[in-house]
């Protein structure tokens, strides 16, 4: 590209910079609304362009050839992580009420103590429980012995009903035979057959079942009335004892001996137990990252209570429904969540944790900084490698990204290769062939590449402010800006 060239496209940056805010509208904080990858390479530009302004100004006519600072191509490791965080709690946990209302004789335990299933918790009055106990058993026995009575009763009842039935049908047969010889009279005849009718009525009138007579069914009802009632009965008396429905720890105590057991402090439960060898994470992530979360990606929680220790985990579930986020806000989030997965360790439930989410990782791949690729117009992307002082274009395709750094493949046809240099922001209007003077930065690539791999791409933590992020993001750009290219004029 000749000098009158390069001129023009410098004009043309510039105007394209001037233009690109609408007339009328405020810049101030423009800036801070672009993304993290568009500040760096606008910081970068800018800088390229005033250097090589100066040097037009100040230079004179000498041939300019720009200064690009450099870097060795090297393999490492990549990570695309999210960071989330949550409340802490066990994998199990159950709430210990009572609705028997009488007062708490004793308290066995006390928080922190380690129970078994069954264990004795504590001890509620059972004065009265017993005599209701003692009212069901009598109501049972009553009703049994009103039945046992009844059925008795029936029995007997028709074993004198078939009998006076096979009396009244032998009379009839009797009658029946007189009459045919003119013996007796036809209301003598009647009255024979009237009794048998009445001695059939009499047998009709009880139940039997199986050829058995059994009570009035009135009677089963009550038995089973007073069964339910001796059962609830018994059911209270043993609530009186508390027991331990799951092994694990008792975390909360909400009651005193005295209260009644119905009734805990601020309606609270009277215990409540976790099982508190493996604990969970539960978190809520928003329905914008919740695409790339899968169950089994791993991730390293971190609390303060570990100090500068982790401890590792993986995503166990993800909830299929959404909710709401709430604050006001229309974005929903989708509970997930996170096992802890190492043990013995100093991380306690009921305390917030932090977790990052590994989305993505690649190991041992080729990794620079998202500032080293360029968009070409066709789209396409491409690392501009430095070789005995001009630029080579290599095109490459990307792979996992994280906040400062990407990994790159070479496209088809294209090859990379271990230490070769390339610009670490290259300047837009670099061709192949351009010559440049490099400026090597291999220790600040090292750094980069150390920081890809604890990068955190999204963050869940809601504490942040958007002016912080903002100030934070704005900050980055103005350090990406201070590693731009420089321009310097060549020897004559």
């Amino acid at each position: 590209m000749s000098e009158k060239d390069r001129e023009q496209e410098f004009d043309r940056q510039i105007q394209s910079l001037l233009e690109e805010e609408p007339a009328g509208k405020k810049k101030k904080g423009r800036f801070r609304r672009l993304s993290k990858k568009k500040k760096i390479i606008l910081g970068c530009g800018v800088a390229v362009i005033a250097a090589f302004l100066g040097l037009k100004l100040f230079g004179g006519n000498k041939e300019v050839i720009p200064m690009a600072a450099t870097a060795p191509l090297e393999k490492g490791n990549i990570e695309n992580i999210l960071s989330v965080s949550g409340p802490v709690s066990g994998t199990d946990s159950v709430d210990v009420v009572s609705n028997i209302h009488a007062e708490i004789k004793s308290i066995e335990v006390k928080e922190g103590d380690k129970v078994t299933e069954g264990e004795l918790l504590a001890e509620i009055d059972d004065s009265d429980l017993l005599k209701e106990l003692e009212i069901a058993r009598n109501s049972y026995d009553l009703a049994v012995a009103t039945r046992d009575e009844n059925l008795r009763d029936a029995r007997n009842g028709y074993a004198k009903a078939l009998q006076d039935y096979e009396a009244a049908r032998a009379n009839y047969n009797r009658q029946s035979v007189l009459a045919q010889a003119g013996g007796i009279s036809a209301v003598e005849l009647e009255a024979a057959a009237n009794a048998l009718e009445d001695a059939k009525r009499a047998i009709n009138g009880y139940t039997l079942e199986n050829g058995q007579v059994t009570a009035d069914k009135s009677y089963e009802l009550q038995i089973k009335n007073a069964q339910y009632n001796l059962d609830k009965a018994m059911e209270n008396l043993e609530a009186a004892k508390i027991k331990a429905p799951i092994s694990g720890t008792v975390v909360r105590v909400n009651s005193k001996v005295g209260q009644f057991a119905d009734k805990p402090e601020e309606n609270e439960p009277i215990f409540i137990i976790e099982n508190l060898d493996t604990l969970e994470l539960e978190i809520k992530i928003s329905e914008y990252s919740i695409g790339k979360v899968k169950v089994g990606q791993r991730a390293e929680i971190t609390a303060d209570i570990l100090g500068n220790d982790s401890v590792q985990g993986e995503v166990l579930s993800i909830s299929p429904t959404g909710e709401e986020k709430g604050g006001g806000s229309t974005e929903r989030v989708i509970p997930t969540i996170i096992r802890v997965l190492d043990e013995d360790t100093s991380l306690i439930a009921g305390i917030t944790a932090k977790a990052a989410i590994v989305l993505e990782e690649a190991k041992d791949t080729w990794v620079v900084p998202i500032s080293a690729l360029r968009t070409e117009m066709d789209g396409t992307l491409s690392l501009v490698a430095v070789e005995n002082g001009i630029c080579r274009m290599i095109p490459v395709t990307t792979g996992v990204e994280s906040d400062i750094s990407v990994e790159i493949f070479p496209a088809e046809g294209a090859v990379l290769t271990e230490g070769m240099s390339y610009i670490i922001t290259p300047d837009p209007m670099l061709t192949e062939g351009s010559k440049v003077t490099e400026l090597p930065s291999a220790g600040r690539t090292a750094s980069m590449t150390e920081e890809s791999s604890a990068a955190v791409k999204g963050s869940e933590d809601e504490s942040a402010s958007g002016t912080q992020e903002e100030s934070a993001e704005t900050a980055e750009g103005d350090a990406a800006g201070s590693d731009a290219l420089t321009s310097a004029p060549a020897a004559e």
